[in-house]
């Protein structure tokens, strides 16, 4: 049914059912698309409420028809909404016609099927897995696939006849243990059959249960002596748990999950949908969207989820959210968790909504004159912490092999270096190569003198390393009643993962954002100052051991000859006459017999 708005009671002429109304220029082309529970309230709104946001009264005055659809239920105008956007791409429609063409895993449909990253789905037969937003996650996975199973790469037809007649041969691939060689081998079917099945499985999140099975197979193996196949089953469940482990976000549990949170900031929805699988991560996706004509949490979330649910090909009724929605939209049942593993989900998901946010923030034009303090601002938010770090702390330690043991402080107050009030330390209490209490000492010295004279605490502590190096310093932190009046974090070097006290899951920033662009600074700064520091100390007890070597040459001689040369070089070239004058006759001959 079609009306046009020029007639005066336009709004009485559409039905109050769910559906689905478009709305026309006088060109007849399509302006907008929407869904509705109650067709007549939703367009009325649009034209008895005073809007705030300009798009919508534009919109509103180029409309010069109304069409709707009745439709039996809220699902069929969902589904309805979703294909007419995608038909039509109206202007003010910003969600659900952006089709991104992100990557996906497939696993081809042919003999000895091939896995490879493409951009186009071809209904074929062939098992498609992602997309991938993030290229990066995507050549991870394929890459530990590669790693742990070998897998053609040709495009060779290995159909069983071309097989047999013995058409190829194998290649460079083959002899480099990366291809088992089934252009020559029709026998390695089952084998090659069982991978692609071990694939799909790390490919779908279940890698709990594969790594039960591939446990079994190790057990048979072992049984039977083959030794040497079981130690390759025992490094692929290695390299799958080491995987499984960077993304695990809880571990009393294995149920598969889709997430979606939503915040509001400035007029402006943010997002992150996220799949759980079997207890731990398997893609996530955050992202910004603006909300069409003041809609409410309670009509977009159905509308997005079934977006992102179609696109990346999730089927899961049950979403966790982290907002009060009605039990029931559309197709869905939204569950608002309080304490639990899913609310630790939920948790970590707000957490990359905040990084989503802050990396959004960056595209947006900046001020001629930005503040003082905007990168520290950048990281409080970030990091979600309560105060803006203008004062930051880095601590870091230096050995080799035990010896020289030293550690550094740094300071920045404003986002830049405070060298003035750069700090080193050696280590006085530690014996050997201690990086946890040589952290314990350290951080107990620095803040202990800090009390003791009434100096400026930090807003912010960062401790290179992990867990362990953070629990050291935690111990001085509790020892001098700190805990609490100072943030204090982990930043461990290989992923560059972030710890909190009492977290068990660390957290990740952007590696591009200016917030972690500031904590490398920090963490790079204080590990030069202690490196410098530490080749410093090394030089003069290696310069210092090689004349306490010398006999009839104390510790009270060595200070005097400093005291005069400087330099183990000036001592080394000072002529006879010299050294007679600086230490007497004896001891001279004695050093000069010793060169």
């Amino acid at each position: 049914m079609k009306v046009y708005i020029r007639s005066t009671d336009f709004t009485a002429q559409i039905p109050s059912s769910p559906g689905v109304y478009k709305y026309f220029d006088t060109e007849g082309s399509i302006l907008y698309v929407g869904k509705a529970k109650n067709l007549k309230k939703r367009v009325s709104s649009y034209f008895v409420k005073k809007h705030l946001d300009a798009k919508t009264q534009v919109l509103v005055k180029k409309i010069h028809a109304i069409e709707v659809v009745v439709v039996d239920s809220e699902i069929d105008a969902l589904l309805l909404e979703n294909n007419l956007i995608k038909q039509y791409q109206p202007r003010y429609n910003i969600l659900l016609k952006d089709d991104k063409t992100f990557p996906w895993l497939c696993i081809k449909n042919e003999p000895f099927p091939r896995l490879f990253s493409t951009r186009k789905k071809i209904n074929d037969g062939s098992t498609y897995f992602g997309p991938y937003p993030k290229g990066r996650s995507m050549h991870v996975i394929l890459n530990l696939i590669r790693e742990l199973y070998p897998l053609r790469t040709c495009h060779l037809d290995l159909s069983d006849q071309a097989i047999s007649a013995k058409k190829h041969k194998v290649c460079l691939e083959f002899h480099l243990k990366r291809c088992l060689g089934p252009c020559e081998n029709i026998a390695l079917k089952q084998a090659y059959t069982a991978n692609i099945q071990d694939i799909e499985w790390i490919l779908s999140g279940k890698t709990h249960s594969l790594i039960q099975l591939l446990k079994g197979k190790m057990q048979e193996a072992a049984e039977i002596l083959e030794f040497e196949k079981a130690e390759i089953i025992k490094r692929n469940i290695s390299a799958i748990h080491e995987y499984r482990s960077s993304s695990t976000i809880v571990n009393d549990g294995h149920f598969n999950i889709d997430v979606l949170t939503l915040v509001n900031k400035d007029h402006k929805w943010y997002f992150n949908y996220l799949w759980v699988r079997e207890g731990h991560i398997t893609f996530t996706y955050s992202d910004k969207i603006e909300p069409k004509l003041n809609e409410t949490e309670n009509e977009l979330a159905p509308t997005l989820l079934q977006h992102l649910q179609g696109l990346y090909g999730s089927q899961e009724r049950e979403i966790v959210s982290n907002l009060v929605l009605d039990d029931a939209l559309g197709p869905y049942r939204f569950i608002l968790p309080k304490i639990g593993p899913k609310a630790k989900i939920v948790e970590w998901s707000l957490k990359n909504i905040q990084l989503e946010i802050i990396q959004q923030l960056k595209t947006e034009i900046k001020p001629i004159n930005p503040p003082k303090n905007q990168v520290t601002l950048a990281l409080q938010e970030a990091l979600g912490l309560k105060n803006n770090p203008i004062h930051i702390e880095c601590f870091d330690n230096s050995n080799i092999q035990g010896t020289s043991a030293v550690a550094a402080c740094v300071v920045f107050k404003h986002g830049v270096p405070s060298k003035k009030d750069y700090r080193h330390f050696n280590i006085k209490t530690v014996v050997g190569p201690d990086d946890f209490a040589s952290m314990t000492e350290i951080v107990f010295r620095r803040y202990k003198r800090l009390l003791e004279e009434g100096g400026a605490l930090p807003d912010l502590i960062i401790i290179d390393g992990g867990k362990g190096q953070l629990s050291a310093a935690l111990q001085s932190i509790d020892r001098l009643n700190l805990r609490g009046k100072i943030a204090i974090m982990g930043l461990a070097k290989r992923l560059e993962e972030i710890y909190w006290p009492e977290q068990a899951h660390p957290m990740m920033l952007d590696k591009t954002s200016e917030a972690m662009k500031l904590v490398q600074h920090l963490r790079n700064e204080a590990h030069r100052f202690g490196i410098s520091h530490h080749r410093n100390q090394r030089s003069a007890n290696f310069i210092q051991s090689e004349l306490e070597q010398i006999k009839g040459i104390g510790p009270a001689t060595i200070a005097q000859l400093f005291q005069t040369f400087k330099t183990i070089g000036a001592i080394k070239s000072a002529s006879i006459h010299q050294l007679e004058t600086c230490v007497g006759a004896a001891k001279a001959k004695i050093i000069k017999d010793q060169q």
